[in-house]
C-alpha cells in the first residue's frame, strides 16, 4: 500500500489516469447491471439477455485488430479521449431504449459501446510505460489491475442498488458522465515529447495506411518473441475455463447451493476479495523475485487457481466453497499482475497497441466460446461436473507454461531487441 500511495502522490500523469479509471469503470458496471436488468424486465427472456452479451462481445472482438493499428499509428492520448467522448454520447442513448421499449436499440447501443471500447482499454495499457518510470511500472500495473477488480465488486453492487432505488435513467446518466470525466482526466496528461505517439520508426512515419499488413506485423512481432506469445497463449488457456466460470457463478448460487441472490452476492464478493488480496500479493512478489522465479510462480499460480476451482465445484459446505473460490481468484490475480508487468516491460513501444489489443481480442473470443459452451452444457450435464471441467481447462494453462519453461522456450527478452527483423511477406498494398 505505501508504494501505491507514493505513486499517486509523485506521478501526476498516473494519478489522472487512475482517477479516470475509477470513474469510468464504475460507470461501466452501472451500465452492465442496468442493461442486463432492463433486457430481462422488458422481455422476461434469458435468450435476450444472452443476445445482449453477444452483442457486446462480438464488436469488441472485431474492433480489436483495428484499435491496435490505430493506437500504434496515431497519438494514443487523443484516441483514448475520442473513445471516451463517443461512449459518453452512446451511453445516453440507452435512455431512448427505456422510453420506446425497443429491444433492438439495446442490442445496437450495446454493440456501439463495445465497438469503441478497445480503443481506450488497449490504449491505457499501451500508454502506461510512457507515464510511469521503469521503477514505477510494476507498482502502476499492480494498482491499475487491483483498482479494476475493486470497481468490479463495488460498481456492480452500487449499480444494482441505484437501479432498484432510482431507476434505469440514473445508471445511464452516471455511465455517460463517467466517460466525460475520464476524457477530462486523459486530456490532462502531459508528455515532454508533446505527444503520446509510438516511438520513432513507428507506423506514424508511414504515409500510406495498410491496416491488415500492419496488424500482421504485430502478429509477427508476437510470434518472434516467445515470452510475449507465451503470455498471450496462457491468457487464452485461462479464458477457456474462465468464461464458463462466469456463467457458473449464478448456477452454483441458485441451483447447487440454493442461496439465491444473497448467495450470488457473497460469491462475487468473495471472488472480489480474493482478487484484491492476490493483486496486493502480486505487487509484493513482483518486486522481489528473479525472472526464473517469476516463471515458476506463474506455473504454480495457474495450478492453484484451476485446482481450487475444481475443489470449489465439489464442496458441499457453503463456507468452504467460498474459501476455495477466494483462493482461486487470489492465485489468478497474482499471475495476472506478474504477467502484465512483464508485458509492459518487454513489449516494444511501436507494437504495444497491437499486442495488447490482440491479447484482448483473443481473450474476448475464447471467453465468448467458453460461456456459450457452459450455457449449452448446463442443459445436459450436472453443474458440478461442468465446474470441474472449467477448473481443469484453466489449469491446463500451467502444463503448457511449465513445458515451455522447462524446455528453455521462454528466455528473458533482452533489454534492446532488434525488432527491425520483423517482416510480413505478401502484397504490400494490403
Amino acid at each position: 500500500m505505501p508504494g501505491f500511495t507514493q505513486l499517486l502522490r509523485s506521478n501526476r500523469n498516473y494519478r489522472y489516469t487512475w482517477i479516470g479509471q475509477i470513474v469510468s469503470e464504475a460507470g461501466d458496471h452501472f451500465n452492465n447491471v442496468a442493461v442486463l436488468s432492463l433486457a430481462f424486465m422488458s422481455t422476461h427472456s434469458g435468450a435476450v439477455v444472452s443476445g445482449v452479451m453477444l452483442s457486446r462481445a462480438v464488436p469488441a472482438i472485431l474492433a480489436g485488430p483495428l484499435a491496435g493499428v490505430v493506437l500504434d499509428r496515431f497519438d494514443r492520448r487523443r484516441i483514448m479521449i475520442a473513445s471516451d467522448l463517443v461512449r459518453g454520447f452512446i451511453a445516453l442513448g440507452f435512455i431512448t431504449a427505456i422510453a420506446h421499449h425497443q429491444i433492438w436499440l439495446i442490442y445496437l447501443l450495446s454493440a456501439l459501446l463495445m465497438l469503441a471500447s478497445p480503443f481506450f482499454t488497449s490504449g491505457r495499457s499501451a500508454i502506461l510505460p510512457t507515464i510511469a518510470t521503469d521503477e514505477e511500472l510494476h507498482t502502476a500495473n499492480s494498482l491499475t489491475q487491483t483498482t479494476g477488480w475493486i470497481t468490479l465488486a463495488v460498481g456492480a453492487f452500487f449499480g444494482g442498488t441505484a437501479v432498484a432505488a432510482f431507476g434505469y435513467e440514473l445508471a445511464f446518466v452516471f455511465n455517460s458522465l463517467s466517460f466525460f470525466v475520464s476524457a477530462f482526466c486523459i486530456w490532462r496528461l502531459h508528455s515532454r515529447a508533446g505527444h503520446f505517439r509510438a516511438a520513432d520508426r513507428g507506423l506514424n512515419e508511414t504515409k500510406v495506411a495498410r491496416p491488415w499488413h500492419e496488424y500482421r506485423q504485430g502478429l509477427a512481432y508476437m510470434a518472434n518473441n516467445p515470452l510475449i506469445l507465451g503470455i498471450g497463449l496462457i491468457s487464452v488457456g485461462w479464458a477457456s475455463g474462465g468464461g464458463a466460470a462466469q456463467v457458473l457463478f449464478t448456477l452454483f448460487s441458485e441451483s447447487v447451493f440454493q442461496r439465491g441472490a444473497q448467495g450470488l452476492g457473497e460469491l462475487w464478493g468473495t471472488a472480489g476479495v480474493g482478487l484484491l488480496i492476490g493483486g496486493l500479493l502480486g505487487n509484493w512478489i513482483g518486486k522481489r523475485i528473479s525472472y526464473a522465479n517469476y516463471k515458476r510462480t506463474v506455473f504454480y499460480c495457474y495450478l492453484l487457481h484451476g485446482g481450487s476451482y475444481v475443489v470449489f465445484s465439489q464442496m458441499r459446505h457453503w463456507g468452504w466453497a467460498l474459501f476455495f473460490m477466494g483462493l482461486s481468484r487470489a492465485a489468478v490475480a497474482v499471475s495476472s499482475v506478474l504477467n502484465w508487468s512483464n508485458l509492459l516491460k518487454h513489449v516494444d513501444d511501436r507494437f504495444r497497441g497491437r499486442v495488447f489489443s490482440t491479447i484482448e481480442t483473443m481473450n474476448w473470443s475464447t471467453m465468448m466460446l467458453s460461456m456459450s459452451a457452459a450455457g449449452a452444457a448446463s442443459q445436459r450435464f450436472a453443474i458440478r461436473a461442468i465446474g470441474a471441467a472449467s477448473g481443469t481447462l484453466s489449469s491446463s494453462t500451467a502444463a503448457f507454461w511449465g513445458w515451455a519453461n522447462w524446455t528453455g522456450r521462454l528466455p528473458e527478452p533482452s533489454a534492446t531487441q532488434d525488432d527491425a527483423r520483423v517482416e510480413v511477406h505478401g502484397d504490400p498494398t494490403m
